[in-house]
């Protein structure tokens, strides 16, 4: 991730924003450690409605976009079994609308 981060302030909360790629990612981790926590994006990530706007934004976006999975998740999206995660969501379907990445200071999940 590119160090070059803005920061905005909702509600006295800090939420960073950063360039990948020359495009502008919010910082999701941040939003859900300042109202919540994690468990809100894998939630958020479980609704059906979720699953259909963000495959949607990547076929509108995204040439690379794997349709058939992403048909897969919208199929499954909603039961009470079925949980997504940022990183699964990226690496099945070749997402580009979100960035996830581990590390301690510069690690979250970027849409």
């Amino acid at each position: 991730m590119n160090k070059n981060k803005q920061k905005i302030t909702v509600q006295n909360s800090t939420i960073s924003i950063t360039k990948i790629n020359n495009e502008d990612y919010i910082c999701l981790t941040d939003m859900a450690r300042n109202f919540g926590d994690d468990v809100m994006i894998y939630q958020w990530m479980r609704s059906r409605n979720t699953v259909e706007f963000i495959g949607i934004w990547e076929q509108l976006h995204n040439p690379r976009f794997k349709g058939i999975e992403f048909e897969t998740f919208k199929k499954q999206a909603g039961l009470n079994n079925f949980s997504l995660t940022p990183k699964k969501w990226i690496e099945a379907t070749n997402a580009i609308g979100f960035v996830s990445k581990a590390g301690r200071y510069d690690g979250g999940t970027y849409a």
